[in-house]
């Protein structure tokens, strides 16, 4: 019986809605969006641009944690109320069935966006693909891998501009590195750091043989200024050289693109997108200070695991993602075991599927 259904899932739904006010301390956040409110009031608060831009970011966190989870809250009351006066009534309960679907999925997003509480999962991202061994058959995959989050950086209306490309010798590309801005961009896409393995028919091949290729996404957050981080100007070697592959004007025409070298940790970044040496210098800076970050938290977590008994695995070698053409056709996450057979959609940036199983996965892990 509908009715009963109805019930059913409103309960659920009154239950989830229960559980996620007390995991994002509601009480708390709504202080917290009171306080900022209050000093954006003051005359003097734009004065101080980094500081009110801060707050700003803030309090639009904090809205679209606390204002859906209040919607959602009332539409389930009055749902509930509707439910009561209308259960002999099939059409209408029809409707408030279909409106209680969709309050059903609003209430997946309250719960996943709040699920992204870390520290970095608010920054924008850097994220980098590397051709695996395999020549132009894993050159071609990494560019494959390429147009795929291109296409996701579509779907989330994000922005993106691609920072370094290698190209491949014959196709695709060895490496590339991206600059991606968005809303929680890096909270959705550390899912996606690990190695990712392709199976199909190689165009390459005229013996149409089927081969496996292999590339890797690292993915670190992009943090604007980490006091945490220093970089003492003797410890950085300083390249300057030519851009290669294509371009716009001046580019392949001056030395503009930039090598920076971390000598301590022999961490090597570069940069030959922007227009001018200096642009390239503070944007290779930039992801050298957030390569930086990453790896100091990786020692903390290396750390913490060895002082708590754990054997965690951190390196970029484990594989995630099986991308499967032939024999069959198959996308499966190995972490959470995932799976759609529609890779053609998946290829088109269709990967939230994936990224949601592992961020709901992550922490019961």
């Amino acid at each position: 019986m509908m009715f009963e259904e109805i019930k059913k899932i409103a309960k659920d739904i009154g239950t989830r809605l229960d559980l996620l006010r007390s995991f994002i301390d509601l009480p708390q956040k709504e202080k917290r969006i009171e306080a900022i409110q209050g000093e954006m009031n003051q005359p003097n608060f734009w004065n101080d641009s980094v500081l009110s831009n801060k707050l700003v970011k803030e309090l639009k966190y904090l809205k679209s944690c606390v204002v859906p989870f209040h919607k959602s809250a009332e539409k389930l009351q009055e749902l509930n109320e509707l439910v009561e006066i209308s259960q002999d009534e099939e059409e209408m309960l029809q409707q408030i069935y279909d409106e209680i679907q969709v309050l059903t999925k609003d209430v997946s997003e309250v719960e996943l966006k709040n699920i992204l509480a870390g520290p970095y999962d608010r920054s924008n991202a850097i994220l980098s693909i590397n051709a695996g061994a395999g020549g132009t058959e894993s050159c071609d995959w990494a560019n494959m891998l390429l147009r795929m989050y291109m296409r996701w950086v579509d779907r989330k209306k994000a922005s993106v501009k691609i920072i370094d490309t290698l190209p491949g010798e014959e196709a695709g590309i060895k490496s590339v590195t991206l600059s991606i801005e968005g809303e929680m961009i890096y909270g959705y896409l550390k899912s996606e750091k690990g190695v990712h393995r392709l199976v199909r028919i190689s165009p390459f091949d005229s013996n149409k043989r089927r081969h496996t290729s292999f590339a890797s996404v690292d993915v670190i957050p992009a943090v604007e200024d980490d006091a945490t981080i220093e970089i003492s100007p003797d410890d950085l070697r300083v390249d300057i050289f030519r851009s290669s592959g294509p371009g716009g004007q001046s580019v392949n025409t001056t030395d503009s693109a930039v090598r920076l070298t971390h000598i301590p940790t022999n961490i090597v970044v570069q940069c030959q997108n922007e227009r001018s040496q200096l642009q390239n210098k503070q944007m290779a800076m930039r992801i050298l200070k957030a390569r930086l970050l990453e790896r100091k938290r990786q020692e903390q977590s290396e750390r913490m695991a060895k002082e708590y008994g754990r054997k965690q695995k951190i390196e970029w070698g484990s594989q995630i993602r099986s991308y499967v053409m032939h024999p069959y056709n198959m996308v499966k996450d190995h972490r959470t075991s995932v799976e759609t057979g529609n890779v053609p959609r998946v290829m088109d940036g269709d990967i939230d599927q994936f990224i949601e199983a592992y961020l709901r996965w992550k922490p019961e892990e």
